[in-house]
């Protein structure tokens, strides 16, 4: 009697081997399914494995095939997440080992070298994700550690405030960088009521000294607004001016060298008729030298500027000579007017460009289109630049106020929910 094992992917596939083997006379004497050993049974497909035996088959009548065995390599399935101590790696390969040592036993001797070969790159494969599984344990248990800390009071508070500034489109960056600075000077076991009034008094410190317009001592205070097209330059100068003439009895004269829109200067012209200011239309530097030594004896000098696209640079360069030209006999402030509701993405592009060639103040102008007011804190930090005024409207001359930096921490802290 020929007593032989063959092994399959099913009790068929088995059996048609034991057959083709042993001859149609194989009689299947047992069944057994196969559980493989260490981080290949985690991975193999179900086999199954036949006894079949023959009576006094004739040698000549018997295949000399070997067994036909699904390739290991092909039981094997992509593997899964799952967790193994490397303590156990050297078992595992030995394991495997001894599995790939019987089927080498029931292969041919040619087959033996590639059968050689994949048990090496097995072993490699299997030691290269056992020492994964082990980094992404440590990790896991690194994050659950972490999970299982519950921050403290002051902890939730600080994200609170994260939140709020962040909600009001504080940048992100500035957020993190603020907290982590107020993390470092707060002590332990603070109430929240002082924790928000340093917060608070922290970010009024952050912006710094409110600086406006002011009177030199001889000789005219010559102002530049410059800044994009549609942010309400014009509009900002007539409330200034109003405020000037109207509230401090101050000489002013408007001036614009804004000569690409009919519109713009007649709506300055217009509000320096009802002011009883003189106005002059600046096309050339002649004509700004004229207007200045014209009005040299005055307070103020207001010049509006042509908006534009912060990406032209011939008109930039145009109109930075004009600042220059005024420098160099008078006192000169320049103002650049910028809108809360740009995005904050273009005005880092805005104040790029407008700072190349001079210093400047801010203005920030719309605020009455909009409930948050981050991009303020975000320009005053990345620019560093003095903010003077605010407009929240389109009436002249209210709708204009000295910077609070107060109030709009406060409406920075304020939920928008």
């Amino acid at each position: 009697m020929i007593i032989k094992k063959f092994v399959g992917k099913t009790e068929a596939e088995a059996t048609a081997q034991a057959k083709k083997v042993l001859g149609q006379g194989a009689v299947v004497m047992n069944v057994r399914d196969l559980k493989k050993k260490g981080v290949i049974g985690l991975f193999a497909k179900p086999q199954v494995e036949i006894t079949a035996a023959v009576e006094e088959i004739d040698d000549s009548k018997v295949s000399n095939e070997k067994p036909v065995q699904v390739p290991f390599a092909y039981r094997m399935e992509q593997p899964k997440t799952q967790q193994k101590p490397k303590a156990h790696l050297d078992q595992l390969i030995d394991d495997n080992s001894q599995i790939i040592k019987e089927d080498e036993e029931s292969a041919l001797e040619k087959d033996k070298g590639e059968d050689n070969v994949l048990e090496k790159k097995i072993e490699k494969s299997i030691q290269t994700l056992l020492e994964q599984q082990l980094k992404n344990s440590e990790k896991t248990e690194q994050v659950s550690e972490e999970e299982e800390k519950e921050p403290d009071e002051t902890e939730k508070f600080f994200e609170l405030i994260r939140d709020t500034l962040e909600e009001n489109e504080v940048s992100g960056k500035y957020t993190r960088a603020f907290l982590d600075e107020m993390r470092k000077v707060v002590k332990p076991g603070v109430t929240i009521d002082f924790l928000l009034s340093s917060i608070y008094q922290k970010l009024v410190l952050k912006f710094g000294e409110t600086r406006l317009i002011h009177k030199e001592e001889s000789g005219p205070e010559v102002v530049f607004f410059v800044g994009p097209t549609g942010v309400g330059k014009t509009t900002t100068i007539a409330k200034i001016a109003s405020k000037f003439c109207v509230s401090d009895h101050a000489k002013v004269a408007l001036l614009t060298t804004d000569t690409y829109r009919v519109k713009a200067a007649e709506q300055l012209r217009t509000y320096a008729d009802i002011l009883n200011a003189p106005f002059r239309i600046i096309y050339e530097d002649d004509d700004l030298k004229a207007a200045l030594e014209e009005f040299k004896n005055f307070d103020y000098i207001l010049v509006d500027t042509a908006g534009h696209s912060p990406n032209n640079d011939e008109q930039i360069k145009t109109q930075s000579n004009f600042i220059k030209l005024a420098e160099e006999d008078f006192s000169v402030q320049v103002y650049l007017v910028l809108s809360v509701t740009t995005k904050y993405r273009d005005l880092i592009n805005i104040v790029d460009k407008y700072s190349r060639d001079h210093s400047y103040r801010l203005i920030f102008t719309k605020l009455d289109e909009t409930t948050a007011l981050g991009n303020m804190l975000n320009l005053k930090i990345y620019t560093n630049a003095d903010v003077s005024y605010i407009t929240d409207g389109q009436d002249v001359p209210d709708d204009i106020q000295e910077f609070n930096a107060q109030k709009i921490v406060r409406s920075l802290l304020d939920s928008n929910d």
